[in-house]
């Protein structure tokens, strides 16, 4: 097979590569070092290599890479950083969403994938949006609470950034 070069928008940054037609976007990424996109079943079943592609959740082993070529691509390492964590990332952590962690990156990238479309999910929602996501350590309550909490937050931040929340 021959190489082929495509650009991968990862978190904001470009990248130029030369991949085989059959390299999939989770191999790519692991490539290209960004360690936050686990790499788990490598057939759709865990949610652990979950990114956005043009702001819509993708289990990355299921994608060809230069199925993604000229695409946006965002990892959990793109949403924030340990100074100025995402609200999801700072409400995983409040709620204790995460254990060993290794499902916690596909997890907040599911969330935000939800959170992004309907910002006020109920239990039910979240449930459904996280159900491609496979958790062996929390049992799940921790990590409905935590997308709860930032959907309170989000929403509470968007009420303050349009000057309707805070004092009056």
């Amino acid at each position: 097979m021959q190489p082929k070069m495509i650009t991968l928008t990862v978190n904001g940054r470009k990248h130029q590569v030369a991949l085989n037609p059959d390299e999939t976007l989770l191999n790519a990424l692991r490539q290209l070092n960004y360690t936050d996109v686990k790499n788990g079943c490598e057939k759709g079943d865990c949610g652990a290599c979950a990114v956005l592609l043009n702001g819509k959740a993708v289990n990355s082993c299921l994608v060809l890479a230069w199925q993604a070529d000229g695409s946006e691509i965002l990892t959990n390492a793109g949403l924030g950083t340990m100074d100025n964590p995402h609200p999801i990332q700072e409400a995983f952590a409040d709620a204790g969403a995460a254990q060993c962690g290794y499902c916690t990156p596909g997890m907040i990238i599911s969330a935000k994938a939800l959170l992004d479309q309907n910002p006020h999910p109920s239990e039910e929602e979240i449930r459904e949006a996280i159900s491609g996501n496979l958790c062996r350590c929390t049992g799940y309550a921790q990590i409905i609470t935590a997308i709860q909490i930032a959907a309170e937050r989000i929403a509470a931040s968007a009420l303050v950034g349009s000057g309707q929340g805070g004092k009056q």
